[in-house]
């Protein structure tokens, strides 16, 4: 990750001392570099377990000696160094090893690249990989989520998690896997797609943004996008993540209570990140064949492009949500495909909607169904019913400000009808 206070690289020129100061910073310094240095010592040595125990031995000495001897001018370079080190150590050790072991010490260290987290990517989606493996082993190695975060963003058990990690890392050990370009970049986009989602409506924690993942999401993006202009999921992608990333500034107050998009101020969006991902959409729509993300990309055009809520098209929203069924149907999909609905066709519509799908087992137990339930009872007139909702959902989120937010609808409930007007569902 690349926290704002801080920079990791060889274009950092001697800053470090400076910015992180009494070293608070530390410990983000060395999540943001963990990524970029195993990314270097992994396309240099191989082995991907082995590398990733060696970068652990290289941050656990960081953290010990930087705070007594000061941070480096170049800190991901002296990581690299360590870490090489100590892959070279353990390599002299593996007596069927030796002809490597001689090679590997004469050879120069593996150079700094500015694409060595896209090229870690790559890895870690190799296809040798099953998707599920692909998608856990890049949010850990690449993203740097914890294994709860992962579980919370597929909607998976920690353990479960856990043993994708264990048994991907295991399967690129055992195969030899190197680096090369996936022919399929489905499991790359959707590990990207999940990385920003984590960031923008974190999963836990205080917090309702992690502005450092969707940052790293988008960039990321962006150099896959220049590697592979010609794909239209890549491009639709993109688009995405600049049309949602732009209403960040407007989503939430300044004491960090959340904003629903109908009662943002349009005016805090960021209109260059609108201007982008809507130029690079109409592209891509023009001449590609079309894709979910390009559905999705459209879907948030329509939504920026409106300069009011009142303004938004939504029959075409639906329109392009029944199209996104039809591709990529999902839990999410169909919960904003009724949401549409509702909006063109009113709130007994979108209730009965919800109840057809009842038994699906994920929007059962997802806070986002509570939450749209419960909006749809107070358009409905059902304040009572809306409240019980609104409760519900809040049970149910692990974001304290998602939580606030909820609440506070449940307590408006109980207000005279002429004092509060509906609000939109929660982002």
């Amino acid at each position: 990750m690349r926290p704002e206070h801080v920079e990791c690289g060889p274009e950092s020129r001697g800053k470090q001392r400076e910015q992180v100061g009494d070293l608070t910073g530390l410990p983000d310094l060395l999540r943001e570099c963990a990524p970029q240095v195993l990314a270097a010592v992994v396309r240099r040595y191989g082995d991907f377990d082995a590398c990733e125990d060696a970068v652990q031995e290289a941050l656990i000495a960081a953290a010990r000696q930087w705070p007594d001897t000061g941070i480096p001018d170049h800190p991901r370079n002296w990581l690299i160094t360590v870490a090489s080190r100590r892959r070279v150590e353990s390599l002299r050790n593996e007596v069927a090893r030796r002809r490597r072991e001689e090679a590997v010490r004469h050879d120069p260290e593996p150079e700094v690249r500015g694409d060595d987290e896209l090229t870690l990517l790559l890895l870690c989606c190799h296809p040798a990989l099953s998707v599920p493996a692909q998608v856990t082993l890049t949010l850990r190695a690449v993203g740097g989520l914890t294994t709860a975060e992962i579980a919370r963003a597929l909607l998976l058990p920690e353990a479960t998690v856990g043993q994708r990690i264990s048994r991907a890392k295991q399967r690129i050990r055992d195969t030899g896997t190197r680096f090369e370009t996936p022919a399929d970049l489905t499991a790359v986009r959707h590990v990207l797609y999940l990385i920003f989602n984590e960031g923008y409506t974190a999963s836990s924690g205080d917090q309702l943004n992690r502005v450092d993942l969707t940052r790293e999401a988008i960039r990321l993006t962006r150099q896959l996008h220049r590697r592979l202009p010609d794909d239209g999921e890549v491009a639709g992608l993109l688009a995405l993540m600049l049309l949602t990333d732009a209403r960040r500034p407007a989503r939430t107050a300044s004491d960090g209570t959340l904003i629903p998009l109908a009662e943002q101020d349009r005016g805090l969006w960021d209109a260059a990140a609108v201007a982008e991902g809507v130029a690079i959409i109409t592209d891509a729509l023009a001449r590609a064949p079309i894709g979910p993300f390009q559905l999705q990309a459209a879907i948030a055009a329509i939504h920026d492009e409106a300069a009011r809520a009142e303004d938004t098209d939504w029959p075409q929203i639906l329109i392009l949500y029944g199209m996104l069924h039809a591709l990529a149907p999902s839990p999410m999909v169909t919960l904003n495909r009724i949401v549409a609905g509702a909006m063109v066709h009113g709130p007994e519509a979108g209730l009965a909607a919800l109840d057809r799908v009842a038994g699906d087992p994920v929007l059962a137990r997802h806070h986002r169904t509570a939450a749209v339930r419960a909006h749809l009872l107070e358009l409905a007139g059902d304040r009572a019913g809306a409240r019980e909702q609104y409760r519900l959902a809040a049970r149910l989120t692990l974001s304290r400000p998602e939580q606030r937010y909820l609440e506070s609808c449940a307590a408006r409930q109980t207000l005279p009808a002429e004092d509060e007007a509906p609000r939109g569902p929660a982002e």
